[in-house]
C-alpha cells in the first residue's frame, strides 16, 4: 500500500520566514513523490505515530539540515494530484529557522533552494499545495494590516 496513492496520504509543510520577510521554497528534483521539478515550501509526510510538528521537524533537519521553531498554523489543504492519482492532505506551519542555514542534503529529491520576497515566488512553478498555502498566508498578511 502506497501513501498518497492506495490510501490519502498525510504530510506536513512550512512556511519558513526569514527576518526579511523572505519565504525559504525548495525545488523537487527528479526523485520525488509527484510533482517533480517544482517549487514548494518544504516538508514530508508524517510516519504512523508520529506527531505532525514532530515529523515537520524531522523532514526540515534531515533534507536541509536546519532546526526550524514551528510558530502557529496557517491552513489545512486538500493536496489533490488528479494527473498523478495522489490524494494527500497537507497542514501548513509558519515557522522560522532556530539553527543552522538551510544546504541541499538529498540532491535527488531536490535541485535548489532559495529565499524569496513575496513578488518573486514563481506562483505559476509552485506545486498545488503550495499555491494554496501561498494564498492562505498572503491572507493572514492582510489581517494583520
Amino acid at each position: 500500500m502506497r501513501k498518497g496513492i492506495d490510501y490519502i496520504g498525510v504530510g506536513t509543510g512550512a512556511i519558513i520566514v526569514n527576518t526579511e520577510g523572505k519565504l525559504f521554497l525548495a525545488k523537487r528534483g527528479r526523485e520525488s513523490r509527484n510533482e517533480r521539478y517544482k517549487w514548494e515550501f518544504p516538508g514530508g509526510s508524517v510516519e504512523f505515530g508520529e506527531h505532525l510538528q514532530d515529523a515537520l521537524i524531522r523532514e526540515i533537519r534531515e533534507e536541509y539540515g536546519v532546526v526550524i521553531q514551528i510558530d502557529q498554523l496557517l491552513d489545512v489543504v486538500d493536496h489533490i494530484i488528479p494527473q498523478e492519482h495522489q490524494h494527500w492532505i497537507s497542514p501548513t506551519f509558519l515557522c522560522r529557522v532556530a539553527n543552522g542555514i538551510p544546504h541541499i542534503m538529498e540532491p535527488h529529491k531536490c535541485d535548489a533552494i532559495g529565499w524569496f520576497g513575496l513578488h518573486e515566488i514563481p506562483v505559476n512553478e509552485l506545486t498545488i499545495a503550495s499555491r494554496k498555502s501561498l494564498e492562505s498566508y498572503q491572507k493572514s498578511l492582510l489581517r494583520k494590516e
